[in-house]
């Protein structure tokens, strides 16, 4: 098909695209997807007479309006960002369960003091918030299994307030992470020059921006 048949076609798509936020793999895979079934319809109003210009006419009025199509594309992002953001804080809360004990494992103050009541609290906090934030991140992937199985508006209520209430525990588990780190430091100078510590700060930092992009995107997705 020359070019200049396809610019009604790809002007469509672009508004509909412009109106998609989610992952953008999917989301290009859904253009991709739309993209070939709008041009194959052209093709076929072509073969049947139709001049270019009328079958592409025809072939993006069937398609639909971007209004019309853009919640069931939207919604298909939506499902895709929780599974991502669940799968990512399941995977975050487990790797921080069985590494979190080896950041302080033979320290010079780990034989010391018992810290501070609060810190002890602070401490047992962010470790309850990761377990809420698992358990979560589990009833998110069982949503997106039964939302892609049924259109039932119930699981779609239930499934956006899984991810509320996911991003708002990761949020709150990041927070009480920094402060517990913070703390750390405050009641053991050497915890600045503990390797243990030192890379489980940077791992924990860059851990956080990768649950953060995750969150933001679902944000989008579900606004």
């Amino acid at each position: 098909m020359p070019v200049r048949d396809d610019v009604l076609v790809e002007e469509h798509l672009r508004q509909l695209a412009d109106r998609l936020r989610g992952p953008r793999r999917l989301r290009d895979d859904l253009m991709t997807e739309a993209r070939h079934g709008l041009l194959d319809a052209v093709e076929a109003y072509r073969d049947s007479g139709l001049s270019s210009g009328e079958a592409s006419r025809q072939a993006v009025a069937e398609f639909g309006t971007p209004d019309e199509l853009a919640p069931a594309y939207q919604a298909e992002l939506a499902v895709a960002a929780l599974r991502g953001l669940s799968l990512r804080v399941v995977a975050f809360a487990t790797i921080a369960a069985i590494a979190g004990d080896l950041t302080w494992h033979g320290s010079s103050w780990s034989t010391g003091p018992r810290p501070p009541s609060g810190y002890l609290l602070l401490s047992q906090s962010v470790e309850w918030l990761w377990v809420g934030a698992f358990l979560l991140g589990l009833a998110g992937l069982v949503l997106v299994t039964a939302t892609a199985r049924s259109a039932y508006p119930t699981l779609t209520t239930l499934a956006r307030g899984v991810g509320v209430a996911l991003t708002g525990t990761a949020l709150l588990g990041a927070v009480a992470g920094v402060g517990l780190f913070s703390w750390s430091i405050l009641l053991w100078d050497a915890a600045l020059t503990w390797p243990p510590m030192i890379i489980g700060m940077v791992v924990g930092a860059t851990a956080h921006v990768w649950l953060g992009s995750a969150a933001r995107t679902w944000l989008l997705a579900t606004r």
